[in-house]
């Protein structure tokens, strides 16, 4: 469901946010000003803590069941955190005195689904859908005493809510009655009939003593006028109550007071260029070069940044979404206009997901103003990329992009909490894989601090055209000769695969060079003539040969590990695919040994008997060292008892193989230990990432090992001696355990690097963490 922010974060943020005014009517009020906002380049957001919701049922969060974070509100102290949680419908409460270190005060349950939350004084104030279907909704406005965590009253709703809000003054509450459409119904369209409304509650003195009353949405000028489907709310100083009608592309003032519709306007379009349309085959490249015209907003959540001038996160359903957020005056006039720049925030950093470019791209789904020190700021969260975007207020109708922030996987609710210098957003998905990485809902925790921002760890430059060169899904690394460059590959999710050129002597570091890799000469097809078929010796299918390689000669590989080859160029490990326990292997595991350009100017095959044990898991790192190609095998083969670790002779074109004792599986959550990067370090000593497949708190096996191969027979078992155990630099970052920790290398001056493999953004939050470990390999 499409769930919205607490209005508390309104609430708090309108007690002192004071941004110019942008054309609002003359019968506008306007705004007492204490003081006018002044931007602050010392200060910055970063996060602090990450409270996985599972924690509400053990520490562990050994108990492999749904939850979700969806919308979250405060105390009026602002130590407590309350949050929805409707797969369990139940509300969470979290103790966040210290803000660094929340902890888990338990649940309530609900009777029902919880939509939306807001606080009065000592009340939390949830909204609970109980409709037993689509064409019979129903709900409950359910008063708790937040110390004792005890329900103190009902209100029914008659209807299903959604957002809910308070005023600053405390004397209305207002409840979104969306009513929502059965998406499944005929062609899933409006009309579906009972139509939403908005309910005023009249919150002064006890609860017991509340009235409500219901403002009509229907028959207004706009695409469905039967059914309204409110969507969000927000109040402002004023009482106003700003509403957004997603599927109607509609936007609605009531006046809480007396009850009426003050204002209505269409929230209008908007065309873009420069954005990604196409994921199709998936997955696809990411190409910034395609434009959209007369894109419907339809805009989710909204937030009051003055008594004249609101924004909304436009993310779009039926036929809309424009992929940014709008400044809009009261009367209806658009201030400001995101255009394409969230898309390519996206793609500079890593977080675009591609999988969502033929639909609604980032898809901000909500937004929350406050005022931090002298400085108004407004968040804006997406939904796709699982960042939190901030943007400074201070200039008059033209909002400045301040920073970025990591967060667990789908954020929906945000909450500012000025008073403490927090921020919080609540992220909903969840997949409770067993065996497999988990994805946890989460409270994200950020901290306004004197520091500079820690997020992101990379970032690319633009192309010539101005567009940032889009890249995500890291998997190896590997070091220049000299100097500060390392570079990196992208792995199969994406075609017409890269590598890259890193500066990491900025921060966060420079993605400045892209480099595709392409066989003009034609030597993938080539193979054909060398490997058998899967027919005859399930090695290699030659059918799946053309679908390596582009029209353009670019190329459809799966780059695990980088190595920067002695003798100009780079070594590619790209991992096959399929194993001869399905019978159907599908491409064999490769070296490529492609040019500073990327062409490719020779392929290393294994031995056919080698290749005849392959499975799925295979090349994930490679090092050059002293004439030699050292790959790392990522688990065990078949009729194997350890994995490889695989030695060519670059002289005399020879495999020998050694094997590597892994650790056990440790983590509660099962699954499965494997290697990944592997780095040279001179005298036939090299370093191994090993790690589990496990994140959050499930993870358990993060290690940097090193091994000797001096006078090791083919066929010898290693030893391996425990360089660092990672996992607690990967807790420094504050956010859940990052699953794939894929590359690491060793510059000239010992610093090493470690950086993790985001998927593409395909079922996680896309977190890229480049660390710097030190010189722990000298």
């Amino acid at each position: 469901m499409k769930k919205t922010a607490s209005a508390l974060a309104a609430s708090l943020a309108l007690s002192t946010l004071l941004v110019a005014c942008g054309g609002g009517s003359d019968d506008t009020p306007s705004v007492p000003r204490l003081a006018a906002s002044v931007s602050d380049n010392t200060q910055f957001f970063n996060r602090v803590a990450t409270f996985a919701v599972c924690e509400q049922i053990g520490s562990s969060c050994e108990a492999r069941v749904a939850t979700a974070a969806e919308i979250v509100a405060a105390s009026t102290d602002g130590m407590t955190l309350i949050y929805t949680n409707s797969p369990k419908d139940e509300v969470g409460f979290v103790d966040i005195t210290d803000p660094s270190a929340p902890v888990a005060l338990g649940a309530l349950a609900m009777g029902g689904e919880p939509t939306s939350i807001t606080v009065q004084g000592n009340h939390a104030l949830i909204a609970v859908n109980t409709s037993p279907s689509f064409t019979a909704p129903d709900g409950k406005l359910v008063v708790v005493d937040i110390a004792t965590r005890q329900v103190v009253h009902e209100i029914a709703l008659g209807g299903q809510p959604d957002s809910i809000a308070i005023s600053k003054d405390g004397k209305y509450v207002a409840v979104v009655i969306e009513n929502e459409r059965d998406e499944g119904a005929g062609d899933g369209r409006p009309a579906q009939l009972p139509g939403g409304k908005l309910t005023i509650i009249d919150s002064v003195g006890a609860p017991s003593t509340w009235k409500t009353r219901d403002v009509a949405l229907t028959n207004l000028a706009m695409l469905y006028p039967t059914d309204p489907e409110p969507e969000y709310v927000s109040i402002n100083d004023n009482n106003v109550a700003v509403v957004t009608l997603q599927e109607n592309n509609h936007i609605v003032q009531v006046d809480l007071a007396t009850g009426k519709v003050t204002r209505d306007f269409t929230a209008g379009k908007v065309s873009l260029t420069q954005i990604d349309l196409t994921d199709a085959p998936r997955p696809n490249q990411v190409n910034l070069t395609e434009s959209l015209s007369d894109r419907l907003r339809e805009p989710d959540g909204v937030t009051w940044v003055s008594t004249r001038q609101f924004v909304t996160a436009n993310e779009g359903d039926l036929d809309g979404g424009s992929r940014g957020f709008t400044l809009f005056n009261t009367d209806g006039s658009v201030a400001h206009d995101a255009g394409n720049t969230m898309e390519h925030l996206m793609a500079r950093i890593g977080h675009t997901n591609d999988k969502r470019s033929d639909a609604k791209g980032n898809e901000p789904e909500n937004v929350a103003a406050g005022r931090f020190g002298s400085t108004d700021y407004l968040f804006v969260a997406s939904e796709r990329s699982s960042v939190l975007a901030v943007y400074d207020l201070s200039k008059a109708n033209a909002p400045a992009f301040k920073q970025v922030l990591p967060s667990a996987q789908a954020p929906e609710g945000v909450l500012t909490i000025p008073s403490r210098n927090l921020v919080i957003t609540a992220s909903e998905e969840t997949n409770p894989v067993v065996g497999g990485p988990a994805v946890f809902a989460a409270l994200n925790i950020y901290q306004y601090q004197k520091a500079a921002p820690k997020y992101p760890t990379i970032e690319s430059v633009n192309r010539t055209d101005g567009t940032p060169i889009p890249w995500s899904a890291l998997s190896g690394l590997a070091a220049a000769p000299t100097g500060s460059l390392v570079y990196a590959i992208d792995d199969s999710f994406f075609k017409g695969n890269r590598i890259f050129e890193i500066d990491t002597s900025t921060k966060p570091a420079k993605l400045q060079r892209e480099i595709r890799i392409t066989d003009p000469s034609g030597l993938i097809a080539k193979l054909a003539d060398v490997l058998p078929d899967t027919a005859s010796g399930t090695t290699f299918d030659d059918a799946d040969l053309p679908a390596l390689v582009n029209a353009d000669k670019s190329v459809n590989i799966d780059p695990e590990g980088i190595a920067v080859a002695s003798g100009g160029g780079f070594w590619v490990a790209s991992e096959g695919a399929g194993g001869v326990a399905a019978n159907n292997v599908k491409s064999a595991n490769l070296i490529f040994k492609v040019s500073a350009t990327g062409v490719i100017e020779d392929i290393v095959q294994l031995p056919v008997d080698v290749n005849a044990k392959q499975t799925s898991n295979g090349y994930e790192g490679i090092a050059e060292s002293d004439g030699k190609l050292v790959v790392a095998f990522q688990r065990t083969w078949t009729g194997d008892t350890h994995p490889r670790i695989g030695v060519y002779d670059l002289v005399a074109k020879t495999w020998s193989f050694l094997f590597y004792p892994l650790d056990l599986v440790t983590s509660a959550n099962g699954g499965w230990v494997g290697l990944s990067d592997i780095t040279a370090l001179g005298n036939n000593r090299f370093a191994v990432i090993e790690r589990d497949n496990q994140s959050g708190p499930d993870a358990t096996v993060k290690k940097i090992y090193r091994i000797d191969l001096t006078g090791k027979a083919d066929g010898s078992v290693l030893t391996k001696t425990l360089v660092r155990d990672v996992l607690p630099d990967l807790r420094a970052t504050k956010g859940h355990v990052l699953e794939k920790i894929e590359g690491l290398t060793r510059l000239a001056n010992g610093d090493v690097y470690l950086v993790n493999d985001n998927d593409g953004v395909d079922l996680g939050s896309g977190e890229t963490q480049l660390i710097n470990l030190g010189k722990i390999l000298n």
